[in-house]
């Protein structure tokens, strides 16, 4: 009988991009209301849409986009932006560098593509997925995410700002019913994603406890509970190696 990776590998690339953006569907639809929420947030600023839409483009970072405008409007320095979205993204250093280990392909061009579209929910969904190990799932499982971010920015910007604030307000809860949808199918699958969400539950709580006394910033705080999650994860559950 053939094993999930040997199904996996019998996929064209066309077939294993397809599977990603199927795979990316919940994310997208997750992704939709947050970038309206973003559109809804530089409009309320004045900021030129010709701005807004760029960023979503040519930055895709939802956090750092949120920031970013906010600083902006502050009249931040530029070096200031620049550092503070730099230290919140560094999380996408450990999170591409986990993918690039898993894909099969070794092209750069292929990779550097990969890396520019790895978010939190894109690397939730490909870590536990076995098609991740083919590159072209995981461009797949980007696309979409990066197609609907920008899709909900075009109505944040255009569309969105007549809305009643109540249903503006609303939007961003979708991002934490978004990342239920995604966990609570795989629990039963993948016992280890129990430990590594509680241990990344009780880093956040005890960030509540600590961050007075010992101020981080986002950024380092996300790395933080990073290295928690998974080195609870690593010493609790290691993987099997093959035969």
């Amino acid at each position: 009988m053939a094993t999930p990776l040997q199904n996996t590998a019998r996929l064209s690339n066309k077939d294993a991009f397809r599977s990603g953006m199927r795979a990316g569907i919940p994310v997208a639809v997750g992704y939709i209301p947050i970038a309206i929420a973003f559109g809804l947030l530089a409009k309320s600023f004045d900021m030129p849409n010709v701005i807004t839409l760029a960023m979503s483009l040519f930055i895709f970072a939802g956090a750092s986009q949120f920031i970013g405008i906010q600083l902006i409007m502050a009249g931040a320095m530029y070096w200031e932006i620049v550092l503070t979205t730099f230290i919140l993204n560094l999380r996408h250093f450990l999170m591409s560098a986990s993918l690039s280990q898993r894909l099969e392909t070794t092209s750069n061009r292929f990779l550097a593509a990969v890396a520019f579209g790895v978010t939190d929910e894109t690397f939730s969904v490909a870590s536990i997925r076995n098609e991740a190990t083919r590159g072209h799932f995981v461009l797949g499982l980007n696309s979409i995410a990066f197609l609907a971010w920008n899709v909900g920015t075009w109505i944040g910007v255009f569309l969105a700002f007549g809305l009643p604030m109540e249903l503006q307000a609303s939007m961003g809860i979708a991002l934490y019913a978004m990342f239920i949808g995604l966990l609570v199918p795989s629990l039963t699958r993948k016992p280890v994603l129990v430990v590594v969400a509680v241990a990344a539950v009780a880093q956040s709580v005890l960030h509540w406890g600590v961050s007075p006394f010992f101020p981080l910033s986002s950024g380092l705080r996300i790395i933080l509970a990073t290295f928690i999650a998974a080195g609870a994860g690593a010493m609790l559950y290691r993987e099997e190696e093959s035969p």
